[in-house]
Parts: C-alpha cells; structure tokens; sequence
C-alpha cells in the first residue's frame, strides 16, 4: 500500500536556518508523532524508532534514514527502510526550501510504502492514520521553526 503526502508551509526563518534544522535529526527527530528514540550513525545516516498501531497489531517501527540529497539551502530528501509492526516500510521524504520575504516556503512531499500483515489487517485506516501523522509533524516542525 502506497500513501502520498504534500504541502508546503512557510516559516519566519531564512533556507540556511530551515535547512540546518531539516538536516540535524537531533532537533527534527524528537518532532515525529511517537518518538521513541533516536540512533544517530554519522552526518547522513540514523536510525529512529517510533510507536506504532492500529486495532491489535501495536509496536515499535525502526527505520534506517538517510540524507539521500543535500543541496543546502534549498533542498534535503530522506529515504527510509524498516520494520513496522507486522510488515515493512520504505519511504523517501524531501523538502524543497525557497527564501520569501524575511522568511522560508517549505514544500514538502513524499510517500510511503507498507507491507505485510498490517496492510491486510488496517486496510483502508492506513493511508487517513498516515496522513495524519505526516500532519502532526508538519504542524510540529511550523512550530519549531517560527
């Protein structure tokens, strides 16, 4: 099962500021609805768990990140592989970064993909229970960033 997210949202900070923010799993990790901790490998690799669940399938998911692209200060994309409870995951999200004003317009987009028992068992409560995590972090990240 595939969900596709997107949106964009604009911050009163400059690229180089956003961008730093976006790039440093430190400040953003912590940001992600869930989080249950963090294991930083080097500049571009770290793996984060998150709390996870739907109906009687509940647990941790662990997924592998990596800084895929960095072109600082307009763009960075993660790419992600991992387990969630009862199946995988693989997503790749990216934010395109553009000065406006004294401040930033953030785009961001990205999909995930998720296989296993919980596609069969969470069917159509995935993509809206996704999207709605997706928002929680851009709603966190906005409030970070002002």
């Amino acid at each position: 099962m595939a969900i596709k997210f997107g949106g964009e949202f604009e911050v009163p900070r400059n690229p180089e500021e956003v961008y730093a923010f976006l790039t440093n799993p430190q400040k953003f990790g912590p940001l992600l609805p869930d989080f249950q901790g963090m294991t930083v490998q080097d500049a571009t690799h770290f793996t984060v768990k998150v709390g996870v669940g739907i109906s009687y399938i509940k647990g941790t998911a662990e997924v592998k990140m990596e800084l895929a692209e960095a072109e600082r200060p307009k763009r960075a994309q993660y790419k992600g592989q991992g387990s969630v409870a009862g199946g995988n995951v693989s997503l790749i999200a990216g934010f395109d970064l553009a000065p406006n004003g004294a401040g930033t317009k953030v785009a961001w987009q990205g999909e995930a993909q998720i296989f296993g028992r919980l596609t069969s068992v969470a069917g159509g409560l995935l993509e809206p229970l996704g999207k709605k995590n997706v928002q929680k972090l851009i709603d966190a990240l906005q409030a970070a960033l002002r």
